[in-house]
């Protein structure tokens, strides 16, 4: 099971950042590939569904989804990626978004742990993203 950590600092207050993550028209706009289009549906309780559909324009689709864990706005998030008790062939983790105060910022401390997690390649992409809409 492998694990990491990202951490970055977004000049948005943190009540805008936690929106990013949990209403499902902002999230759409940077969670995913940049050239790939993003539905999303989120249920954000905890015991509740998300899932992520990218689309390229030549139709090609890819699923993600998972369940929250805990919900505590808007200072904390914990999701499942996949199923993490029966991960199968496909990924599975959980992931912890911590939201703090910094110098008229958000400071985000980004934790995923689990099974082909791939070392955060691909959320890095998607948080520089989420970096460029906050801004």
């Amino acid at each position: 099971m492998s694990q990491y950590e990202i951490i970055r600092v977004f000049d948005a207050p943190r009540e805008r950042v936690f929106r990013a993550w949990t209403e499902e028209g902002r999230f759409a706009r940077w969670f995913g590939p940049p050239d790939m289009s993003t539905e999303a549906v989120l249920d954000v309780r905890p015991g509740g569904a998300w899932r992520a559909r990218f689309r390229d324009g030549d139709g090609f689709e890819v699923l993600l989804d998972g369940v929250y864990r805990e919900v505590a706005a808007p200072g904390r998030l914990v999701f499942t990626t996949g199923d993490p008790e029966d991960p199968g062939d496909g990924p599975a983790s959980v992931v912890t978004v911590e939201l703090t105060e910094a110098a008229g910022g958000t400071l985000m401390r980004f934790r995923q742990r689990g099974v082909n997690t791939g070392g955060g390649s691909g959320w890095a992409g998607f948080l520089d993203r989420l970096g460029e809409t906050l801004a």
